[in-house]
């Protein structure tokens, strides 16, 4: 039997990039999965395309993850269109790189509230329904102890998604609810090539610090998500785990 047959899974920010990637391989080991987008919907129907064309089920559903009504709307889909939920992954994200002189409110906000903000209020909207216990995997990033510059927001906001995981295992772990994150390095997508981080000294100076020698792909980090969604992953909650060939 599939490792999640019979699971149902929201995944943010499912359109492209990682969260596609986990969306088709949650999938491909069983689960229903509701593809969350918030601007590409011809991204997400494409996402659901290749898992309803593999025998999979799943539906896309629009919503603002830093919204309190979207990301309430996000997981009452789920219980409509499947009846159920068992896993969250927080993976709606957005990141822009800047020097401590060109930061600005608009993109500390804007930084803060998907990424933070988002995944608190998608985790606050699920836990109702993780009756019996359910595994909420967070994507967070090498970043937030890599210490790199120009990344004093973005790995700000990932340094705080490490301590919300922990502090939420905690807090559900006497529900049976299992909190972890997923702490890549820079992995190539859609993503980090629009915004030129793969080619740049950045891209040179991590993988240069990579002991494995070449910088991840989406389907890396999609295998772990796999892992702390089934219950190979029972006896774990409340890690950060560190997907990146070996970079530090």
């Amino acid at each position: 039997m599939s490792k999640l047959a019979n699971k149902v899974a929201v995944v943010t920010g499912a359109s492209k990039g990682i969260g596609a990637a986990v969306a088709k391989a949650l999938a491909a080991e069983g689960a229903a999965v509701v593809v969350n987008y918030s601007n590409s919907k011809t991204g997400a129907d494409a996402v659901v395309d290749a898992i309803t064309d593999a025998g999979g089920k799943a539906v896309a559903v629009r919503g603002d993850v830093s919204k309190l009504a979207d990301a309430q709307a996000i997981v009452d889909r789920a219980i409509e269109h499947f009846g159920r939920l068992d896993i969250v992954v927080n993976n709606a994200g957005v990141y822009e790189l800047a020097s401590i002189e060109d930061v600005t409110e608009e993109g500390f906000h804007q930084q803060f509230n998907v990424n933070v903000l988002g995944t608190l209020l998608v985790t606050q909207a699920a836990i109702e329904h993780l009756v019996g216990g359910g595994s909420i995997i967070n994507v967070s990033s090498a970043a937030s102890r890599a210490a790199l510059a120009r990344t004093a927001v973005y790995a700000g906001t990932k340094g705080a998604i490490d301590s919300i995981t922990g502090v939420l295992s905690r807090e559900l772990g006497s529900r049976h609810i299992r909190v972890n994150s997923i702490n890549p390095s820079i992995v190539l997508t859609e993503g980090t090539h629009t915004a030129g981080i793969v080619g740049s000294d950045l891209d040179a100076l991590v993988l240069s610090q990579t002991p494995l020698g070449h910088l991840g792909q989406p389907d890396d980090i999609a295998a772990v998500a796999v892992f702390l969604a089934s219950d190979d992953a029972r006896w774990i909650t409340g890690d950060n785990v560190r997907v990146g060939g070996g970079f530090r």
